[in-house]
């Protein structure tokens, strides 16, 4: 760093550890305080910049104690996922155990194995309302029952689903079913007694059913 007038020059050389001074006698002792202070001052930042200039360079020179596997390690192993890749656990639905129901044929009814294998519902929404249909148009029920919709896939030899979700979706998306007077219960709706009494089975004409 050098600074420069007509009466005086001076010159600092830090890394050699040099600070040189020109000028005259008597301008020099007039003025040795305020030279003092900017020596001082220019020292300082000539170190200062010095120190900053060897820590840069020692940050950007990599480190050869480091193993090469670590330096190189991917940012996603350090670094927290984003909230839309956390997994959550899967929620799980009330358990509800089969409710035992009267699904035999006899003089007055057909039994449901037969009645579920003329109406060939698709899926568990087709499927389920053919069950509340069963029971609701068969045996006379005014609602039905979660698990007596389970006793109804145990009856066909069907995978049972979760009910609470079917019914669900059911009721807002299909209109088929609706609530009953309790949590565990749902009630035919003109919407699923038309669909099950005249588009079940979707290849065939309509079937004679009681009404």
């Amino acid at each position: 760093m050098s600074s420069g007038s007509s009466e005086a020059r001076f010159t600092i050389n830090v890394k050699e550890g040099i600070v040189e001074l020109e000028g005259k006698e008597s301008f020099v002792d007039k003025h040795l305080e305020k030279f003092e202070e900017i020596f001082k001052m220019a020292v300082k930042e000539a170190i200062t910049s010095g120190m900053q200039r060897s820590v840069a360079l020692k940050v950007a020179e990599p480190s050869p104690a480091l193993p090469q596997e670590v330096v190189d390690m991917p940012s996603t192993d350090i670094q927290p996922k984003p909230a839309s890749q956390v997994k959550h656990a899967p929620r799980v639905s009330p358990s509800i155990p089969p409710i035992p129901v009267d699904l035999k044929a006899n003089e007055s009814k057909v039994g449901l194995r037969e009645f579920y294998s003329e109406k060939k519902p698709a899926n568990h929404y087709e499927k389920t309302a053919v069950f509340v249909y069963y029971l609701t148009k068969f045996n006379k029920q005014q609602e039905v029952k979660f698990g007596e919709v389970l006793s109804c896939y145990e009856e066909v030899s069907e995978k049972k689903p979760s009910i609470t979700d079917i019914v669900k979706n059911s009721i807002r998306y299909k209109g088929w079913l609706e609530q009953g007077s309790d949590k565990f219960s749902v009630r035919l709706t003109i919407s699923g007694e038309n669909f099950v009494k005249f588009d079940l089975p979707k290849d065939s004409k309509q079937d004679k059913l009681p009404t």
